[in-house]
């Protein structure tokens, strides 16, 4: 479970603890981009708490979500780990439906699963109209332009499994704002892989601060026009290490028998 924080400090402890009373073994990996204050140290104290199981990577400046889990993606799978979830540290996405994510990987056949706001039963809680009206044509606006069947293209609760992630070349992705999120699917749906929406109920949060602004729906409305041009170039494949190796994509079928060989 990889958690990006700035200026967390109201809420990292209480998802920590929240995740880790979760029926799965669940892991925790935070990335803090050096908030000024002090969720790193809140994270560091629980740390002999939840031995072997809480990790923080520390940052220095505010660098930007989709690197932050970029970050967060290599670091998981440099360590093995089969099923690699990203998740909000407000508790605007609520810890109990994790375990939903990780089942619909692991047993139903998601590569990707989503955790949805706008496919049947997901829903929206707290959110003012005009944030709502924002969010659902921003998510119809990509719809349309990158044709890609996701409800909730910018949805930011997203279970991976690994093979997804060793697939995709993750150097290549482009944005760091809240395109990254659909930029990400965007890659695993052009390399074929299954993505599951799962419904949520969306709550805003109730402390600390929103990370929205102009220049995150500015990035919104142009990132999604430039996603659509360079697909018509742009190969989200990883480069093969070994030139000899001309394969420049996996169907899913492969990727799965590349991960039982």
């Amino acid at each position: 479970m990889i958690i990006p924080t700035y200026n967390e400090k109201d809420n990292i402890e209480l998802i920590i603890q929240t995740v880790f009373k979760l029926h799965s073994d669940f892991h925790v990996l935070v990335i803090d981009d050096g908030s000024p204050d002090g969720t790193a140290q809140l994270v560091k104290n629980l740390q002999s708490v939840y031995t072997g199981k809480l990790f923080i990577e520390e940052r220095k400046g505010k660098l930007g979500l989709g690197t932050a889990y970029i970050h967060g993606f290599k670091w998981a799978i440099e360590k093995g780990y089969a099923f690699i979830c990203e998740m909000d540290a407000d508790f605007s996405h609520n810890p109990a439906d994790l375990e939903r994510l990780v089942h619909a990987c692991k047993y139903d056949g998601a590569d990707v699963a989503v955790g949805s706001r706008y496919v049947k039963e997901g829903a929206v809680a707290n959110w003012p109209r005009n944030r709502i009206l924002l969010s659902k044509g921003a998510s119809l606006y990509t719809r349309l332009i990158t044709w890609m069947p996701v409800m909730d293209p910018t949805a930011g609760f997203v279970c991976y499994k690994r093979e997804v992630l060793e697939a995709i070349n993750l150097d290549g992705i482009s944005f760091i704002g809240y395109a990254f999120q659909i930029e990400m699917k965007f890659a695993a749906w052009k390399l074929k892989f299954k993505i599951v929406e799962v419904p949520i109920t969306f709550v805003d949060r109730k402390f600390g601060v929103s990370k929205m602004n102009k220049g995150i729906v500015k990035e919104g409305i142009l990132g999604v026009l430039k996603l659509r041009w360079q697909s018509i170039f742009k190969n989200y494949h990883v480069r093969m290490k070994n030139p000899a190796d001309s394969i420049t994509k996996f169907s899913q079928e492969e990727m799965v028998a590349q991960s039982n060989s």
